[in-house]
């Protein structure tokens, strides 16, 4: 691609903008990647926080490797789940009180967590849930909200978009399991995930127009993305909320589910979901994403170069030649993201 700046003329200057773009857009997978020709491997990023996660007594085969030492005052709890659940991390908001709204508190918290998450290479899938029954997040604290000088309000705003656009940006899948009400903010972080599933009794909405705002938090962009533009302007101008079978119809969630006697029928898919992911190439899964997401904000022939360079980054790995041997050896590779 760098012969391309030797093209003469406009077509010169647009493939070796091209050019640049994609080498941009590779560098967005962390610090340590390259283009091809000058691989360097995968950086290992110390974890931020120690595990000490022991897994719970007992309980159906999803609950293990919960911990048993999560506080119940925590707002935001961090479980990184074991045993053949190991690499699956689950977000758990956790503000009954407050019906899970996004407060100071809570943005701060999320961003902390996910600063952790984006570094720690043992970690392969991001459920992002609730663990207040029939509650996901109802959006902004307003209680909270209403106390705040004018002046304040913007920059929480600010705040709160940028913790979802890090969420959006994580570099391995992430899966919003939505099991009860998802409004404004708390849809909009749910938009930020990867996939997103829901029980048939969930209900969500981008409501801002109700209380003459607009979505803050990427709706405006992230719900015409994920439906298309006009059903996307009819529900946000509307206001409408949605349940779990009329978001299936729209294509606003992958998978929606009878809710169960526990309230977890979402998470529950989630987790399924995360395992299917598990035996797979750790680095693969990470370049497809991001292969995925900055090619369908370009043009096709930019799209196809991402995708040529992505590609190029998983030719050198150890993972490769791994999954080259275990199919001649007819066994379950086992790959080490490397």
């Amino acid at each position: 691609m760098a012969a391309a700046a030797g093209v003469p003329g406009a077509l010169g200057t647009l493939r070796a903008g091209r050019a640049r773009l994609v080498a941009a857009y590779c560098a967005g997978i962390g610090p340590g990647w390259r283009l091809p020709g000058s691989w360097t491997g995968l950086p290992v990023g110390p974890a931020i926080w120690a595990r000490g996660w022991t897994p719970a007594a007992g309980g159906a085969a999803w609950r293990r490797g919960y911990s048993s030492e999560a506080k119940t005052e925590d707002e935001l709890r961090v479980r990184y789940l074991e045993e053949e659940n190991r690499g699956i991390v689950v977000l758990g908001i956790n503000r009954a009180y407050a019906k899970n709204s996004l407060s100071k508190n809570l943005v701060k918290m999320l961003s902390k967590a996910v600063d952790a998450l984006k570094s720690d290479k043992k970690v392969r899938t991001i459920i992002v849930r609730s663990e207040v029954p029939g509650i996901f997040c109802a959006g902004a604290d307003l209680k909270e909200r209403v106390k705040m000088h004018s002046s304040e309000v913007g920059p929480f705003v600010s705040k709160l978009r940028a913790v979802i656009n890090e969420i959006a940006n994580l570099p391995v899948p992430t899966i919003a399991a939505i099991d009860g009400l998802a409004l404004g903010g708390g849809l909009e972080l749910a938009l930020a995930c990867d996939i997103r599933v829901a029980a048939s009794s969930a209900k969500m909405g981008l409501v801002e127009t109700k209380l003459a705002i607009i979505p803050g938090g990427g709706g405006t962009q992230r719900l015409p993305r994920a439906i298309g533009m006009s059903l996307a302007k009819e529900l946000i101008f509307s206001a409408r909320v949605l349940d779990g079978q009329e978001a299936k119809a729209v294509g606003l969630i992958s998978h929606v589910l009878e809710q169960n006697q526990e309230g977890d029928a979402a998470y529950r898919k989630a987790l399924d979901l995360a395992r299917e992911f598990l035996p797979q190439g750790p680095v693969a899964i990470r370049v497809a994403k991001l292969a995925i997401n900055q090619g369908m904000e370009v043009d096709l022939v930019t799209g196809l170069a991402i995708e040529e360079a992505c590609y190029a980054q998983t030719v050198p790995t150890k993972d490769r030649l791994e999954g080259l041997l275990a199919f001649k050896e007819k066994r379950t590779p086992r790959y080490k993201g490397e």
